[in-house]
């Protein structure tokens, strides 16, 4: 049982370490770009509040789950502020991730626009130890809890059909050391930089197809690339297959219910052994366009 409970521990590690350290792994990130890029907050013409959850790894018990929260809004012709609180979770561990963003227009052409975008915040990261319940192990009997400051850079270029969007939600290597009865534990944010790019073309008038692609660049965590492409059927429904490199092919749809209600749902499949041990992963986000100026914000 005590090795059992050893091995699920460090592979909770492992998973907060490399994964949770990327800020985003939601098949959904298009609906939810500030998260990882500053510059997207405020883009759209009115405030925008998104929801997102997620979970991996279906039939284990203390499997990953992710949730986030995000506001965004222009507060004039220039400048975006938003906020952004992500959580994940798995076994004993939790990490939370708050940042305020900002962002600032520049018109280079009249329908050509770029973004820059500052990110500050950090991470709260806790380990409850003592829920294990290995009290004669000092390994294991105190908890620990530290806090990660970091700040972010990000850039997004608009055009009439096109995007494009470089960023780094993550700049600083931070190390935080606690010692504690002789325990050392370590936390650590890993250095992140993401580039995607997308194109939207008109089928007809009804029918737009939007090819798009976001890479992850972090150190010490292997290359990782979505390439995605959806149908936009008469502004009411977006539909797609979306692959990420080596490790799983998902389906998303995306309804625009109404003028200040949408939802999206993901499902993913791995494509690696471990799909033999687990089930696949279900994300499902909700937007919701507030009505400032008369118009809805833009999901683009």
């Amino acid at each position: 049982m005590k090795n059992k409970l050893y091995f699920f521990i460090a592979i909770s590690i492992w998973y907060i370490q490399s994964y949770a350290q990327q800020d985003v792994t939601f098949t959904l990130y298009n609906y939810n770009m500030n998260i990882i890029n500053p510059a997207y907050a405020g883009t759209g013409e009115n405030l925008e509040l998104t929801a997102n959850f997620r979970t991996q790894w279906q039939g284990l018990d203390d499997a990953p789950k992710t949730q986030s929260f995000s506001s965004s809004s222009p507060t004039n012709e220039k400048v975006g502020l938003g906020l952004s609180v992500t959580n994940s979770s798995v076994f004993v561990l939790n990490e939370t991730d708050v940042f305020a963003d900002f962002s600032y227009q520049l018109q280079l052409k009249e329908t050509l626009d770029l973004f820059l975008g500052l990110k500050a915040g950090g991470a709260f990261v806790n380990i409850n130890l003592a829920d294990i319940g290995l009290d004669n192990d000092p390994l294991f009997s105190e908890n620990v809890s530290v806090f990660n400051p970091n700040i972010g850079v990000g850039a997004y270029l608009r055009g009439e059909n096109f995007f494009i969007n470089m960023s780094a939600p993550a700049l600083l290597r931070t190390k935080r050391y606690e010692k504690k009865s002789g325990i050392v534990t370590q936390a650590t944010d890993k250095m992140q930089f993401f580039a995607g790019a997308g194109y939207h073309v008109p089928l007809n008038k009804d029918i737009t197809f939007t090819p798009s692609f976001l890479t992850r660049l972090i150190s010490d965590v292997p290359f990782s690339m979505d390439i995605s492409g959806t149908l936009d059927l008469y502004d009411l429904v977006e539909f797609g297959l979306s692959y990420r490199l080596k490790e799983s092919i998902s389906t998303l749809v995306f309804f625009k219910m109404t003028n200040s209600l949408r939802v999206g749902y993901a499902y993913d499949s791995s494509i690696t052994a471990i799909s033999n041990y687990r089930r696949g992963n279900h994300e499902i986000i909700l937007k919701f366009p507030i009505l400032i100026s008369g118009k809805t914000q833009s999901l683009k």
